[in-house]
């Protein structure tokens, strides 16, 4: 059953449909009848990354769900005794599940960073229940055994946040800075989108999530293989290790100036054996919100090879 929830005044409608682990938030644009997309936010994002890339779509007549991950946002739990984990296996079925409460068929799903990731993850594991895929950047699932390797020196400096969360010491930085991290992130990570504070701050609400800090603790520490993820997941997590590879349509972007992805991820082409196109984006990290056409596009292409 979906409901409304409050939202701020002149913004769309916040909806809320129950799955098997979640109230899952989110935000709808276009008819019903629509065709479907659903489009992932990472972190630090909320749903708002994606309100321009949303209304091109929808005047090209998709139906667009949006919606805030777990720990962002109004999602919630359903129980205070669920384990709050952020592990890629429990957000890539997160979308599956809200795609099934929906009754959505087949959605082309598009993504960055956590949501990218989330993406790739449902499409390697549920191909028969995804349409297609846009992806920033790449084929973007974790390998949890080559994550404890260490990259350049220069990459690891850039991943700071990643190290400092594996500590209690982070846990408690992300509690008390949590919107200035934030900001730092985006600032480092996109370093010629020139935001302002109202656009950072509509978003960072969504880091008022009262299971915000344990979702993000819990996705790097898993990430880096320091914290185990759900027992009845762990079988999904054994075939994410093995790299399964993309069957879908799928559009991959990389952002030239993305310090987090040097040197792009066209080399990663091999593990997408349907229809595949690769994009470089003249942005940062964060490609819907700088270059909102550029992400409908990739959408729109892959909309195109399914017709």
């Amino acid at each position: 059953m979906t409901r409304e929830v409050s939202n701020l005044r002149d913004e769309k409608p916040v909806k809320v449909i129950e799955t098997e682990s979640l109230l899952i938030a989110y935000v709808e644009y276009g008819k019903a009848k629509g065709w479907p997309v659903i489009l992932s936010h990472g972190f630090p994002y909320d749903a708002h990354a994606y309100d321009k890339v949303a209304s091109i779509l929808m005047q090209a007549g998709a139906r667009v769900i949006i919606p805030y991950t777990r720990g962002f946002g109004p999602t919630r739990f359903i129980s205070p005794d669920m384990m709050r984990n952020g592990q890629q296996a429990a957000r890539g079925l997160d979308i599956i599940q809200l795609s099934e409460a929906l009754g959505l068929d087949r959605p082309i799903l598009g993504g960055f960073d956590w949501g990218g990731n989330a993406s790739c993850v449902a499409a390697a594991l549920w191909p028969e229940k995804v349409g297609g895929l846009v992806s920033y950047a790449g084929y973007d699932v974790i390998d949890v055994g080559q994550q404890r390797n260490p990259s350049s020196p220069s990459l690891e400096r850039v991943y700071w946040y990643q190290h400092l969360f594996q500590s209690e010491r982070g846990r408690k930085c992300l509690a008390e800075n949590r919107y200035e991290i934030g900001r730092l992130l985006w600032n480092e990570w996109s370093p010629e989108w020139k935001f302002d504070e109202t656009t950072y701050a509509r978003t960072a609400a969504a880091f008022d999530n009262p299971d915000f800090v344990d979702v993000v603790i819990h996705c790097y520490r898993f990430m880096h293989g320091l914290e185990a993820g759900l027992p009845a997941l762990q079988p999904f997590e054994d075939l994410l290790a093995q790299k399964p590879r993309i069957t879908v349509p799928a559009v991959t972007i990389d952002g030239a100036d993305d310090p987090l992805k040097p040197g792009g991820t066209l080399d990663h082409s091999g593990q997408f054996i349907g229809n595949h196109e690769h994009v470089v984006a003249d942005t940062g990290h964060n490609v819907p919100q700088e270059a909102p056409q550029v992400f409908a596009d990739a959408i729109l292409k892959v909309r195109d090879w399914l017709n």
